[in-house]
């Protein structure tokens, strides 16, 4: 067989469309496949932290949740200052369930606090001390807040076992809107 410059030409154009197909429609579509498949684990990275996100937010839900819940729940136990009085007959009851002899209570000038007042009281007690020891343990049952930020006992000289319990009781309570800002208004 003879090769002619006729041959040689279409064995270069034979040789042309494999070489001339990879650089002008392979080279550019692998191209766009490898910046496609970056994009797509771009968007897969972005996904799974939109998933951890999106999985935090519902932990933090859940968490807002709880806090209101204990929120209500300390709150519940803060009596409105119209129920001051009903905690005050309260612990009165215990003290003569208790055998002892309130002598005295005097209110102090209620303290406001960011969302609550507290209600300081002076009390003197008198009594047996295992019945006012009695008492103290059901006064911190009592399911309001209370605290003692204060207290003197002294022995009773007259009589052998009873003492005499001077001491602050203090009672947390929420505050009518007109009761808060009142004591506002006088500061």
């Amino acid at each position: 067989m003879n090769f002619g410059i006729r041959e040689l030409i279409f064995v270069g154009v034979l040789l042309a469309m494999p070489i001339s197909s990879y650089w002008f429609v392979f080279k550019p579509r692998n191209e766009q496949i490898s910046q496609a498949r970056k994009e797509i684990e771009h968007k897969e990275l972005l996904l799974e932290k939109l998933r951890e996100a999106t999985a935090q937010s519902e932990g933090l839900a859940r968490e807002n949740a709880e806090i209101m819940r204990e929120i209500e729940l300390v709150q519940s136990r803060l009596p409105s200052d119209k129920e001051v009085d009903v905690i005050l007959r309260q612990v009165a009851e215990l003290a003569t369930q208790n055998n002892l002899k309130l002598d005295r209570v005097r209110a102090g000038r209620a303290i406001t606090a960011t969302s609550y007042m507290e209600q300081p009281l002076e009390m003197l007690i008198t009594g047996n001390f295992d019945d006012y020891y009695n008492f103290m343990l059901e006064l911190e049952q009592l399911k309001r807040i209370t605290r003692l930020p204060q207290m003197k006992l002294k022995a009773a000289r007259e009589q052998n076992g009873q003492m005499q319990a001077e001491f602050t009781l203090s009672i947390y309570f929420e505050p009518t809107s007109s009761i808060a800002s009142a004591d506002r208004s006088s500061k």
